[in-house]
């Protein structure tokens, strides 16, 4: 089989490049297609969609990850729900249990919950990260971090909004990232996706 995955951004892209390797089976392949950003992505998805509807192959599928920010996570899964069955794609959450073609998936509310989900990844990575991180109050539940997730990461890290290395560290924390440990439970979410993606082509 052959999965597409649409992402918002480089970051996402680099991380994932390393994850799925360990998530797929070795005789999957997959493509990520980047955009600069979440509304360029939104902008742009319904036709994207559309163009792959007319020619997906029978083994191949869509997955599309964004992140929540501030949005409500309950609307933009459901909005990109519907954008996949406008262009007559099946989305994982109207298959009723069946194959579908496109698995939507959020992460809540930034990319860099993932990391603080598997603060081993992230010692790996940056050895001077605290080995209680997961511990302290502020960083217990990846996906409640509050005041922008990658914000926080940049401060654990030491860097500032603008030397924050974004890519680098996706590219860095994921190498060493195993999805099964994983605290966040966006992340758990996106992983069980792919695994019923990838039972469903079984």
């Amino acid at each position: 089989m052959h999965i597409e995955i649409i992402t918002e951004e480089p970051s996402a892209e680099a991380a994932l490049m390393n994850l799925l390797r360990r998530m797929l089976p070795a005789e999957a392949s997959f493509a990520i297609r980047p955009f600069r950003n979440k509304d360029e992505l939104l902008g742009r998805l319904p036709q994207r969609l559309r163009g792959y509807a007319h020619w997906l192959p029978e083994d191949w599928r869509v997955v599309v990850l964004v992140d929540r920010d501030a949005d409500d996570c309950h609307q933009l899964k459901a909005r990109l729900d519907v954008m996949a069955a406008d262009a007559g794609l099946t989305p994982k959450a109207r298959a009723m249990g069946g194959q579908f073609d496109v698995l939507n998936r959020i992460a809540i509310e930034e990319l860099e919950a993932w990391f603080f989900g598997d603060v081993s990844a992230l010692r790996a990575a940056y050895s001077h990260v605290p080995e209680t991180l997961a511990e302290k109050a502020p960083y217990r539940d990846p996906d409640a971090i509050r005041g922008g997730t990658w914000e926080a990461l940049a401060h654990v890290l030491g860097c500032s909004r603008e030397t924050y290395p974004k890519i680098a560290v996706a590219r860095e924390v994921s190498r060493h990232m195993d999805p099964e440990r994983n605290r966040s439970r966006s992340f758990q979410a996106f992983r069980a996706g792919i695994a019923d993606l990838v039972a469903g082509d079984a």
